[in-house]
């Protein structure tokens, strides 16, 4: 059966594109010198708009200069070339920008319209969202699962880390290894990195307890399923107070669990830092990033596992899997297991980072940001997602607000953009879904299914033609 490119209207552009690329590097250029070619056009394109922005805003930004050429040299540059070593500069170099973020937050450039870069503060909740964002491209991304109650395992993991490391059951007086916490101090106190991995067992653990009576559907019908669930746990953390009628507090409920131990060791803890190195928010940040990378590093080994090509067979087409000899059910149990797993560790440590945890932050609009920050970024990538997870937390905890400051002051605008945030992630969507179906950086498999096509022609003359 012939198979050809889907046509849209940026063939035109790709077209000079080629007709320049062959009069520069010639008829007979391999691959990886087409690929640097595009990507260093790509990179001129990038840095000549910049300057055609910034500069009448903002003027000249040594900042900016430095930030362009440190661009050009992760992005143009064909490091994969470079035998045993070269799949991971990139990665590398990656790392040692964020790691050190904080030291250069500060004298970042203004971003147009949308302001100053996110302060460290800012950068934890954009990594923990990322973080979550990962746990959920397992079940959706990978098993092609439509989980729209992600929410509920982000609080379990918060509560899990709440009711053990806090006065929360003060009748009880248990510490064992926590950092900063006086033994006369009443309640359960443990470690928040033993908490850590029990809210992600004891998360996993529930989403298998809900994936085995709701697995056996599918489609829309396992999204309402979902769903039901994601309204669940805000109304149980609601009214735990009461819990079930039988006057025990399990939540607090709409006051919620507040203070919440830090994490450290011995007397050293996080929220108290020690001196103008080791700050508080540069403490929870490089913690963050450290838990992001063991996310990263599991999803990687489970996609390329038995097991993940088990999820992406089931993804792919659930009937020949099965045909196939994938045991439906247990698969896709073990993929709402892990999705739940990353997503308590999450909530956790998020809570230990707010020192507080409230019904309030479980309300079902956070599963759909978490949804959309996979389907923007590119389901089945994690790279992708990670982009698309950072992008809108920014723009909820910063961006918009920035946005409307900038409008409201340049254009003598009254708008609360950060009001419509909802309608404006809705828009981004549908212009991502109009012009971009795959997401921003999609997964190889999943652009071939978005750029090939299968031509039209019947099967006959397809073949006979």
């Amino acid at each position: 059966m012939a198979i050809r490119r889907r046509t849209g209207f940026l063939d035109p552009v790709r077209e000079r594109v080629e007709v320049l690329e062959r009069r520069v590097l010639g008829d007979d250029a391999g691959p990886v010198a087409r690929r640097t070619f595009n990507r260093g056009l790509s990179a001129v394109i990038v840095g000549f708009l910049g300057m055609l922005i910034l500069a009448p805003l903002y003027g000249f930004s040594v900042a900016a200069i430095l930030a362009w050429l440190v661009f050009v040299v992760l992005y143009v540059p064909p490091w994969e070339v470079i035998p045993r070593v070269g799949r991971f500069v990139r990665p590398l170099l990656a790392l040692s920008l964020a790691a050190t973020y904080p030291f250069y937050a500060l004298n970042m450039f203004t971003i147009p319209i949308f302001g100053a870069f996110p302060d460290v503060a800012t950068g934890v909740k954009m990594l923990v969202f990322a973080m979550m964002a990962i746990g959920l491209n397992i079940v959706v991304g990978y098993a092609g699962l439509l989980d729209l109650g992600y929410v509920a395992f982000y609080a379990i993991g918060s509560y899990t880390v709440a009711w053990f490391a806090s006065i929360q059951f003060a009748h009880q007086n248990i510490h064992f290894w926590p950092a900063g916490v006086p033994s006369s101090l009443p309640g359960i106190h443990i470690s928040i990195w033993l908490l850590l991995a029990l809210a992600g067992i004891l998360t996993a653990i529930v989403g298998v307890i809900i994936g085995l009576p709701t697995l056996r559907l599918r489609g829309d019908y396992l999204a309402i399923v979902t769903l039901g669930f994601g309204e669940i746990m805000p109304q149980v953390a609601r009214n735990g107070d009461d819990f079930f009628g039988t006057g025990f507090n399990l939540t607090n409920g709409p006051n919620g669990i507040t203070p919440i131990d830090s994490p450290g060791f011995g007397s050293f803890t996080f929220l108290a830092g020690h001196g103008s190195f080791f700050t508080p928010d540069r403490l929870f940040f490089w913690t963050a990033i450290l838990l992001v990378l063991f996310t990263v590093f599991c999803s990687l080994r489970l996609r390329d596992s038995r097991l993940g090509r088990a999820w992406i067979a089931i993804r792919e087409d659930e009937t020949a899997a099965a045909a196939m000899g994938v045991p439906l059910m247990r698969t896709k149990t073990w993929a709402y297991a892990a999705g739940a797993f990353f997503g308590g560790i999450a909530g956790g440590y998020y809570a230990s980072f707010k020192s507080a945890t409230f019904p309030g932050d479980f309300f079902f609009n956070i599963s759909v940001l978490i949804l959309c920050m996979v389907i923007l970024g590119g389901m089945g990538n994690i790279w992708g997602v990670m982009v698309g997870a950072l992008f809108l937390e920014y723009l909820d905890s910063e961006g918009l607000a920035n946005t409307g400051a900038w409008l409201n002051s340049n254009l003598g605008l009254n708008i609360d953009v950060p009001k419509y945030e909802f309608g404006i992630f809705g828009l981004i969507l549908v212009v991502v879904m109009l012009f971009r179906p795959q997401g921003l950086i999609p997964s190889a498999r999943r652009k071939a299914e978005f750029e090939v096509g299968v031509h039209d022609e019947p099967l006959y003359n397809a073949t006979h033609g």
